[in-house]
């Protein structure tokens, strides 16, 4: 009797938990959609010339390459989305030329909001069929050593 109370008991927990992190994850995605799409787009448009930022998928391959580590990669999203500069962007060069410094996300969308957000794009970018440009990365030598931490970055 008892181990079919602590089974079931167990089982119960693990739905709950479920049912938390698959709302969690819809939540995170509501936001990404409302917040982030506007500029990211979530497939490879036909004509590359009308978009306003790069694809969510090659920003989150060159987060990965950079932050290999989730929690690194989450603070470094929340960090540059509130704060972003040339000397903290990860992209190629030429990306900020072509579209310019991604502008902060300051007053539009909260940290809370950002931290379920970087979560999702973690989780759910670039996927498995998404190969890039294989152009190299920007700025990844400066981030050699260096790991996000709440202030910014430690040296």
């Amino acid at each position: 009797m008892k181990i079919k109370n602590i089974l079931l008991t167990s089982g119960l927990i693990f739905v709950l938990a479920s049912i938390e992190i698959n709302a969690n994850e819809t939540e995170a995605k509501k936001i990404f959609e409302a917040k982030c799409m506007i500029c990211h787009n979530t497939t490879i448009p036909k004509d590359i010339n009308n978009v306003t930022a790069p694809t969510i998928m090659g920003v989150a391959k060159h987060i990965k390459m950079v932050f290999p580590k989730k929690d690194d990669a989450i603070r470094f999203i929340v960090d540059y989305a509130i704060n972003p500069s040339k000397n903290k962007a990860i992209c190629m060069p030429q990306k900020i030329d072509k579209f310019g410094l991604m502008p902060s996300q300051k007053g539009i969308i909260t940290k809370e909001e950002l931290k379920k957000v970087a979560n999702y794009i973690y989780n759910t970018y670039p996927g498995t069929n998404f190969e890039g440009m294989h152009q190299g990365i920007g700025n990844m030598h400066m981030y050699k050593g260096k790991i996000p931490n709440q202030k910014g970055f430690a040296n």
